[in-house]
């Protein structure tokens, strides 16, 4: 054991630990108050630290009162990085704010590079409180170990404290779990968040002094690195970003591990950041399972990736050049592009032209993942490099020692094939890491990635049967294509052209197509996706795994530019990642053309004004924040603009619409053909209970605990067919959760049977495919998608619109599209919402937002319908006009439902039975007179106001006695109320 492990390294690793362990706890910090994980946790506090010697050393200022202004420096920086960018961002999505603190680290960086020098900056050491070492016990101590050893045990206890003891720090908690309701006892989360990123700037010039003061050398505050970084958020990871105790634990081992490993295993570089990997992925791993079991979700933003293009008027799209502008506005560039290499004709800018659209390939990889999917990778570039690497290694032939003696040799392949397998490869990659880090809300994707793009920059790349013995870069042939001689720089970016350009269309037909449909439907609102049929892991590993594909080609493709496999510099670093991000971000998020724009941005002006300083910061961090804070939709938001200043000019040059040349949407809907009922994997269990009177749905002995709490006790209830069954009680009653356990979005005990089947271990998309349909009482659906996508995705159910298929353009696949359009714009016709059929659903009004949400459940042709209160911000007057169309829906779809609401009029008007819950239990059920009556009813929820009694006994439509609406054929569209479909009003 002694040579495995030696005091010093103990010692030695104990000290950098704490140091690490310091660092996580400012990630911990900010994650506990907004649930954001913080890249800029440790170059916050380079500028400070960079200040402390420049003061000592250049201007001769005593070394105490160098340090209280250099910690006063840091503590004020977090404090303006909140205000002028965190407070900016505060309701943005969380993907959002984690893009910004990157842009600020950046920043930070780019502010300490711009000082002045310290003076003899090759031989000066960085100014330390304690410059002595002592011989202790065989352990060399340093006078900078010292200071570590005193200051963050002590700042880590006095953190604890303040956030435990006090208050105030009671009060960060509270804001990250619920801000809503922080701020109805008086708790303002803005407030808490300057705070917090006070404190963290604090933290962060502390951690990068002590650090600094442990190199010795001043160089070691012009950055955190990469490296110390990646420690810092395995740490807080291990110790699930909420615990302060374990993230300095876990920093500590990490630190010992480290020293251990390096001293053992010297030849073994870049193990360490190995195994650090594996320990997040596991990390997550178990934090997935564990949030699965308890129903810990980390609360989700409305994610927008800037102002969605105007959609053409009716009367403008007659205009030949106006139907046509998006294609038109293609040309130029699209001429450039062709012609540049003809005019320049050096070979080194055609490599440079050639760098610019690689580099664009790869940061389609982002529009997927980020711009589509929600989710963020800190990596890309890893697995482009992984893919460059696998693509060389397959044009030299591979071979793998397994072994025992025994290889699996692969033969040499030509440079198309092994870039298109090296690709397949990546993909497969992205899979694998995707499905622990997608498993859990919030941004852990972005640290696993980020994990990844160090380790294999520092190992993955080294592996022997990638680089054939080479140690600083891999010999990247590019032979021919198709008899093209791909050694000429020219021949080879005309070959990066066209694939940039298949790249583009291939995105641009996903998008328009179910698979950019559905993924955005998980990002948006990952709940409603799953009502609607779709699978969100799924969904979100595809996502990933075409996003891997991409950058594995875009990567081997690049290395292709230079015909080498760099190991150890430029492009496929964890740098070049975020350089990726940076261009996706600028070029406009979840545009199709963004990355191309971004890339010429990016990548392109640098290299056009070698020479200028100022360049590089606004094509990377500087711009970065200023387009996030001021275009968040990039450089394409303004050119939405323009687009949208154009067509209005158009539109004011046409003469006004007479009478008979009325736009088709004000025309009276055509009559719906009849719609296809999808064949559903119960059909055996619906034919079994049909005709009979067997239950459609029966829930037995289900409950739902959240930690200590019990939300649903014990709940046993039967629906049976066609029946309507409403769920009554108070606020807290257990209603909204007893639904979600029903359609598997909380974790449950006891049984749930469908139609005869048990779904109790189902999830929810197959409870929905199965027949069981569910609305949301906050009714956001899609907010990014228009209703006739939102309509679309509901209508997945019938049939899903495949990857390959789509991708391929096969027939199947393109008549499948067509059928189901011409059905979705049947379906919104047949609800009277065709005037809103391309407006986004963010800009509905709530009552519109009920509609659309009824036009789903049509297209789900469910026969279980779990409505949770389809009058909540509706008007009165349109709640009574709410009850005969569910009324109707219920005949049309032969479908029951279970119905929660707390107007009780409408309640007694359309329900057959009912159910009362209070504190999680059911207290009473049987028809509407019954409950009504219910001593336990009364003096639980209705209360003792005769009047309010008698007012809930009101007969409407449904109730017993009452008048019945006579039938309508589905062909007749439903009149919607003006005040239901309201002019288009943004979502609170």
């Amino acid at each position: 054991m002694a040579d495995l492990m030696t005091r010093q390294i103990a010692f030695d690793g104990l000290v950098n630990g704490l140091a690490i362990g310091l660092i996580a706890l400012g990630v911990v910090l900010v994650y506990r108050s907004s649930r954001v994980i913080n890249f800029a946790v440790g170059n916050l506090g380079v500028i400070g630290a960079a200040l402390l010697p420049l003061a000592v050393i250049n201007y001769g200022v005593p070394l105490w009162a160098a340090l209280l202004g250099a910690l006063l420096v840091g503590t004020l920086a977090g404090t303006v990085v909140e205000l002028a960018v965190i407070r900016r961002l505060f309701h943005s999505a969380r993907v959002t704010v984690l893009i910004a603190t990157i842009g600020v680290a950046q920043a930070c960086v780019a502010a300490v590079r711009s000082l002045p020098d310290v003076d003899g900056a090759v031989r000066a050491s960085y100014p330390v409180a304690i410059d002595a070492q002592w011989q202790i016990a065989g352990v060399r101590v340093t006078g900078a170990q010292v200071c570590v050893l005193v200051v963050v045990p002590v700042v880590a206890g006095a953190l604890t404290w303040f956030l435990g003891r006090t208050t105030r720090g009671r009060a960060v908690t509270a804001c990250a779990e619920n801000p809503d309701l922080a701020r109805t006892v008086g708790i303002s989360p803005k407030i808490v968040s300057t705070v917090v990123w006070t404190i963290a700037g604090l933290l962060s010039t502390l951690a990068m002094i002590l650090i600094a003061g442990q190199s010795g050398r001043v160089s070691a505050t012009a950055d955190l690195g990469p490296n110390t970084m990646v420690r810092a958020m395995a740490a807080a990871v291990i110790a699930g970003l909420t615990s302060f105790r374990w993230s300095m634990l876990a920093g500590v081992l990490i630190g010992v591990l480290q020293a251990a490993v390096r001293f053992n295993f010297v030849e073994q570089t870049g193990l360490v950041d190995f195994l650090l990997l594996c320990a997040v992925v596991t990390a997550v791993w178990v934090r997935a399972r564990r949030d699965a079991r308890t129903d810990q979700r980390a609360g989700s933003r409305a994610f927008a990736t800037g102002p969605r293009p105007a959609p053409i008027p009716e009367r403008l799209r007659g205009v030949w050049w106006i139907r046509h502008m998006s294609k038109l506005a293609l040309i130029v560039p699209l001429l450039i592009a062709v012609l540049l290499p003809l005019v320049v004709t050096q070979a080194s800018r055609h490599l440079l032209y050639g760098t610019i659209l690689a580099f664009a390939i790869c940061a389609c990889s982002l529009t997927v993942l980020t711009g589509w999917a929600g989710q963020l990778s800190l990596g890309q570039m890893a697995f482009a490099g992984l893919g460059a690497l696998t693509a060389a290694a397959l044009t030299r032939g591979l071979s793998i020692d397994i072994g025992g003696d025994r290889t699996i040799a692969f033969q040499a392949l030509p440079f198309a094939p092994s870039v298109l397998l090296a690709a397949l490869v990546t993909a497969a990659l992205a899979a694998i890491v995707g499905a622990g880090a997608l498993r859990v809300d919030g941004m852990l994707l972005a640290v696993s990635t980020f994990a990844l793009g160090v380790a294999a920059a520092a190992y993955l790349y080294r592996r022997p049967f990638l680089t054939d013995g080479n140690a600083s870069s891999v010999p990247m042939p590019r032979g021919d294509l198709f008899g093209l001689d791909l050694a000429d720089e020219r021949t080879y970016y005309y070959v990066l052209l066209v694939v940039l350009i298949v790249v583009l269309a291939l995105l641009a037909r996903l998008r328009a197509h179910g698979i950019g449909r559905r993924t955005i439907a998980v990002r948006d609102n990952p709940e409603a996706a799953a009502a609607c049929t779709v699978p969100p892991l799924r969904t979100k590993v595809t996502a990933f795994a075409l996003s891997g594909a991409i950058a594995g080609l875009g990567g081997a493709l690049l290395a292709g530019s230079v015909q080498s496999v760099p190991l150890t510099e430029r492009f496929f670093q964890v740098s070049d990642s975020l350089t990726l991000v940076a261009i996706v971000v600028i070029g406009g998020l979840g545009s199709t053309i963004g990355p191309v724009i971004g890339s010429v941005w990016v990548v392109g002006l640098p290299a056009f004004f070698p020479g200028n300083a100022l360049v590089p910061l606004f094509a990377s961090s500087i711009g970065l924040l200023v387009l996030l804070l001021y275009f968040p939709g990039g450089l394409a938001q303004i050119a939405n603009a323009a687009r949208a200043a154009l067509l209005d000019w158009a539109e004011r040059r046409l003469p006004e619409p007479s009478a008979a040349s009325a736009p088709a949407s004000t025309r009276a809907p055509k009559p719906e053909r009849p719609m296809r009922v999808r064949e559903r994997a119960a059909a055996e269990a619906s034919a079994a209970v049909d005709g009979t009177d067997a239950p459609v749905l029966v829930t037995r002995e289900v409950s739902v605990r959240y930690g200590g709490n019990t939300a649903v006790d014990k709940v046993s209830i039967e629906l049976r067919p066609g029946e309507i069954l409403g769920l009554i009680g108070t606020n807290g009653a257990g209603k909204s959760t007893l639904l979600n356990a029903i359609g598997g979005f909380a974790p449950a005990t006891g049984s749930v049977e469908l139609l005869g089947r048990d779904v109790s271990r189902l999830a929810p998309a197959r409870r929905a495919a199965l027949g069981l349909g569910r609305t949301f009482q906050a009714a956001r659906l899609f907010p990014e998608l228009t209703v006739r996508e939102t309509v679309l995705v509901a209508l997945e159910a019938r049939g899903r619109s495949g990857l390959a298929g789509t991708a391929l353009f096969l027939p199947a696949a393109t008549r499948a599209e067509r059928r189901r359009r011409a059905e979705a714009a049947d379906l919104i016709d047949l609800v009277g919402l065709g005037r809103y059929a391309d407006t986004p659903v963010a800009r509905l009004s709530t009552g519109t937002r009920r509609i659309v949400e009824l036009a789903n459940l049509i297209a789900l042709d469910a026969r279980v319908l779990c409505l949770d209160e389809p009058t909540a911000g509706v008007a009165q007057r349109e709640t009574e006009a709410l009850g005969p169309l569910l009324l109707r829906l219920r005949r049309e779809l032969d479908a029951a439902m279970i119905v929660i609401e707390h107007d009780m009029p409408f309640m007694m008007s359309i329900s057959d039975r009912l159910y009362c819950l209070g504190a999680g239990r059911v207290i009473s059920e049987g028809t509407p007179e019954e409950v009504r009556s219910d001593p336990a009813v009364i003096a639980g929820y209705l209360g003792t106001d005769t009047r309010a009694i008698d007012r809930s006994g009101a007969l409407g439509a449904g109730a017993p006695g009452a008048p019945q609406p006579a039938p309508v054929s589905v062909s007749a569209p439903v009149s919607v109320s003006p005040h239901l479909a309201a002019d288009p009003a943004p979502e609170n």
